[in-house]
């Protein structure tokens, strides 16, 4: 099982959009079994999956959502169970993993997220939460054995992010092509390293989203500013790296053109699109599966 976080301060960035793009394409790949987690309490890709582009409910999904619940069984429910002083005895069925198809399931945000949010439950406590859930998830006969899993995670140091930033393979970072995209990237990363200490430093990949391209009849990739901006990116990087010890890598492909969130879950991504999340996918393959 591979864990891959994605994660920014900076809102805007796409980054719900591309764990979701992310999921969706690893899940269709041959025998691949793919679970994803919305944990930001502002529920944007649970919202983006419950509702169709013209607002009305997606009534399968909203149905599903309050038995779930109903039933407590929802993420902020598993995480009150385990911060409690008896055995974590949280039982995981699809009354808590919902099945966006065949192999691409899905654990949606909760409201009560929020006070996590306010570091409502104690820190050390929180930190293996993530750890322990994947492994009774992993280890039951209700729900498949995900091959990936991936994350959604509030653009802040959370003590949800801290749990999944503990035990991930990867850390996943969407850039825009602005002047935050390296000074961003050099906050983000200390600050990484500095809240994940003294847990093992998972494996970092950055990728430009939103990219531009060049104007006219030119034949360059990008425009001069989104050019511009990926050389500032890897040169900190490349600077991180040396400094500070971290296994960064900044993926060659870029992501051009913006889509809704809401169009592409419910109607499907539009064909040049899925073609770069899908080469994309493999760039974060090769690299997670690196020893």
């Amino acid at each position: 099982m591979r864990k891959i976080a994605t994660i920014n301060f900076k809102g805007g960035v796409g980054k719900t959009t591309a764990t979701w793009a992310l999921g969706q394409i690893a899940s269709q790949e041959t025998g691949i079994k793919t679970l994803m987690f919305d944990l930001d309490a502002q529920m944007s890709l649970t919202q983006a999956i419950a509702l169709n582009e013209d607002g009305n409910p997606f009534k399968d999904f909203t149905d599903w959502y309050s038995r779930s619940v109903g039933k407590k069984k929802t993420i902020f429910n598993a995480l009150d169970e385990y911060t409690k002083p008896a055995t974590f005895n949280f039982g995981i069925n699809h009354d808590f993993i919902y099945k966006i198809s065949e192999c691409f399931h899905f654990i949606p945000s909760a409201e009560d997220l929020y006070w996590t949010e306010l570091e409502f439950f104690d820190r050390e406590k929180v930190k293996h939460f993530i750890q322990r859930l994947m492994e009774k998830i992993q280890n039951s006969s209700n729900v498949p054995k995900y091959d990936y899993v991936f994350f959604d995670c509030p653009p802040s140091f959370s003590l949800l992010s801290y749990s999944v930033l503990s035990c991930c393979d990867l850390v996943l970072i969407p850039i825009n092509p602005d002047f935050f995209a390296a000074n961003g990237i050099n906050l983000l990363l200390r600050s990484l390293k500095m809240r994940i200490e003294p847990s093992p430093i998972p494996r970092i990949g950055v990728f430009m989203n939103r990219a531009k391209k060049p104007g006219g009849t030119s034949r360059r990739r990008f425009s001069n500013e989104t050019q511009r901006y990926l050389g500032d990116a890897n040169e900190m990087l490349n600077r991180v790296r040396s400094d500070l010890g971290l296994q960064v890598n900044l993926f060659n492909t870029a992501i051009f053109d913006r889509v809704g969130m809401k169009r592409a879950i419910q109607e499907g991504m539009p064909g040049d699109i899925r073609n770069q999340f899908e080469e994309l996918w493999g760039e974060i393959k090769k690299f997670v599966r690196e020893t």
